[in-house]
């Protein structure tokens, strides 16, 4: 098992990050801490005080997985202060949710965790996720219990729409299927959305059938560092309707804040979503 320690960690709240809707394997323990399933395994993450403890069955570079996940080398104390600058509701915002960090998830398991996303809730989501790795996924042991990756597109090519509709994906299995065939064939290519610029990256997202404005702003902005991109659903909406900008019009909200909050739009909107749903 793979162990490290990271000391005096700011803006780091379990809580805040594993329950502000950018991720649906992360599952807390009794004593406090959070064990998730991630593309290179499985870890647990304990916090007390400013010390973070993960451990893990992880294939590769621990150090380097957790540094890169967790985004532990962005500094979001620097971000706050930015973000805050002359703006009371997003001072009230960034202090309630003020350990939010962005997770660096794995753009697949995005793609497809996000098309399942649509007219639906959370715990649904998570179970359906649960279910799709279970059936294709590679088992993992770990802690005494056992876990299942997130299948690849190759795994889960070997699904019909008729195998997906009965893990309970809805009117979504004929959209993940088809994700996935043009994922697993090549002819979508994730790794190089990465090299493109933001707004060609989100079109070609949004090639895929199931994948909208939100979703593939979320894929964006939770798996592929794309801090700008700013997911606009319902909670969104009424939050920015109430707080900066008198519409309820996503073009115009997306456009109000690619203004005020710049190359951190996706940072604040982790704060807005989390202060207006939890708070």
């Amino acid at each position: 098992m793979n162990k490290i320690e990271f000391t005096n960690v700011k803006d780091f709240e379990l809580a805040h990050i594993f329950e502000c809707g950018q991720c649906f394997r992360w599952r807390k323990e009794d004593d406090g801490s959070y064990t998730g399933v991630i593309k290179q395994g499985v870890m647990n993450v304990k916090k007390d005080n400013a010390n973070v403890t993960i451990s893990g069955e992880v294939a590769g570079d621990f150090n380097k997985i957790c540094s890169d996940y967790f985004d532990l080398n962005r500094d979001y104390s620097e971000i706050k202060k930015i973000l805050c600058k002359d703006d009371e509701n997003m001072k009230v915002a960034s202090e309630y949710g003020y350990g939010i960090r962005i997770l660096n998830q794995d753009p697949w398991e995005m793609t497809i965790s996000f098309i399942i996303s649509a007219a639906n809730n959370i715990p649904r989501i998570s179970k359906t996720i649960e279910n799709i790795s279970k059936a294709y996924g590679k088992k993992v042991d770990f802690g005494g219990n056992v876990y299942y990756l997130f299948p690849t597109p190759e795994e889960l090519s070997r699904a019909t729409v008729e195998d997906l509709r009965a893990l309970n994906l809805g009117f979504r299995d004929k959209y993940v299927y088809e994700a996935t065939r043009r994922v697993a064939s090549g002819e979508v290519d994730l790794d190089n959305l990465l090299k493109m610029d933001t707004v060609s990256a989100r079109k070609e997202l949004m090639k895929i059938p199931g994948i909208g404005a939100k979703v593939a702003d979320c894929i964006l902005l939770f798996s592929m560092k794309r801090t700008e991109s700013f997911p606009v659903d319902t909670w969104i909406k009424k939050v920015m309707s109430e707080l900066y900008v008198d519409s309820s019009n996503i073009t115009q909200i997306n456009k109000y804040a690619a203004n005020r909050f710049g190359k951190y739009a996706g940072i604040a909107q982790q704060y807005l979503f989390y202060y207006k749903r939890s708070s």
